[in-house]
């Protein structure tokens, strides 16, 4: 996708906050020009997605990509109210498994390296929060639900723990991502849409997650030029504004606002 728009608006600067699994749809941020600087706020925002979970299965890949390990189909399937509670006994905070197969490194090598080699991958759990989780439909053995999670969570593994804790295993089928922040799918751009007329939008836009601090035409030139400005509120990170155009992202460090990523310098 990023060489696709890169050929599309003729530049070599374009980027993206996040990737998707290649089976998945749905919303892909693309960052182009200096708003790639800006990844890592987009990509630390909450995604919400829709996905599909077959029950009785799971597979190497804990998605439907993978080898068969196991296959264990019940006499009776659990009840919806089984279901329903089992999925939103995920909301909340804990520490997850990511997928072997999946982007962690593991001494240096992506942990789907050492998989397909055949190599043994054993990834340390990390900290994920399941802001919420609805049941959509039930159809054994399939369960259709929707999901707002933190950076870092894997649809895959909350599919595969899912099925451990319902006593069958599982698997997931099919993922979309929906939103990601205040950005949704029903707003993006088809990739076959994107050409050199296409406008994008501004790079505020991205971090409306953050608090927005609008400067004076003194403290912006303080900003481009990377340097710090004293603040006795100063405290987490925020987008400093002139006139509506995001100038900065920057950082409390103390008493002050430390700029971190600056959009427009000198």
């Amino acid at each position: 996708m990023v060489a696709l728009v890169r050929r599309a608006l003729r530049t070599r600067a374009v980027g993206h906050a996040g990737t998707l699994d290649p089976f998945a749809t749905g919303l892909l941020v693309i960052l182009v020009g200096r708003a790639t600087r800006l990844a890592r706020f987009v990509e630390r925002q909450v995604k919400g997605y829709r996905a599909e979970a077959v029950l009785g299965t799971t597979t190497t890949t804990d998605d439907l990509e993978g080898e068969v390990l196991r296959e264990r189909i019940p006499a009776y399937w659990p009840d919806e109210a089984t279901v329903r509670g089992a999925l939103t006994a995920f909301v909340g905070s804990f520490a997850q498994r990511p997928p072997a197969y999946s982007a962690r490194r593991v001494g240096g090598r992506r942990g789907y390296e050492l998989a397909r080699r055949g190599k043994p991958v054993t990834l340390v759990p990390t900290d994920v929060t399941v802001h919420s989780a609805e049941l959509l439909g039930w159809k054994p053995p399939v369960l259709e639900f929707r999901a707002a999670v933190s950076s870092g969570t894997y649809l895959r593994a909350l599919a595969r723990d899912l099925g451990e804790r319902l006593g069958t295993g599982a698997h997931l089928r099919a993922l979309r991502r929906e939103w990601i922040g205040p950005l949704r799918v029903e707003d993006a751009l088809r990739s076959e849409a994107v050409g050199p007329e296409t406008r994008l939008l501004a790079p505020v836009a991205l971090v409306g997650h953050l608090r927005q601090v609008e400067v004076s035409s003194g403290e912006a030139l303080v900003i481009r030029q990377g340097r710090a400005i004293p603040a006795e509120d100063a405290s987490g990170t925020a987008a400093f504004l002139a006139e509506g155009r995001l100038l900065a992202v920057a950082e409390a460090v103390g008493g002050s606002w430390q700029p971190r990523v600056v959009l427009e310098p000198v």
